[in-house]
């Protein structure tokens, strides 16, 4: 269950870093409001996650998907840059994490 919830928890950092961005500065009720709830559901589930994963570990990949999540959301839904470096990046942190997980 703690993977569960470290995953899903990753996954709202891509929601609430969404949310900021359309937040315009947090000047926008709805997305400003959906910012807090995704990032207290983010860090909440950080939290209950590394009470058994190892800090090392459970931080890593909770960045990792964030961090991958908000670079293809930004590249699908925003109009980033879409290259074949940021892509062989992305992959590269994405199989950092599954190796993460497959180490512990």
């Amino acid at each position: 269950m703690p993977w569960i919830i470290l995953v899903l928890s990753g996954v709202m950092e891509t929601v609430w870093a969404a949310a900021l961005a359309a937040s315009q500065g947090l000047s926008r009720l709805r997305p400003a409001v959906l910012f807090v709830v995704a990032l207290v559901l983010s860090m909440g589930g950080l939290g209950y996650a590394m009470r058994s994963i190892p800090i090392g570990t459970g931080y890593a990949i909770w960045v990792g998907i964030g961090a991958v999540g908000t670079a293809v959301y930004g590249m699908v839904a925003l109009n980033d840059a879409v290259t074949a470096g940021r892509i062989v990046c992305l992959v590269l942190i994405v199989a950092g994490v599954v190796g993460l997980k497959f180490m512990h």
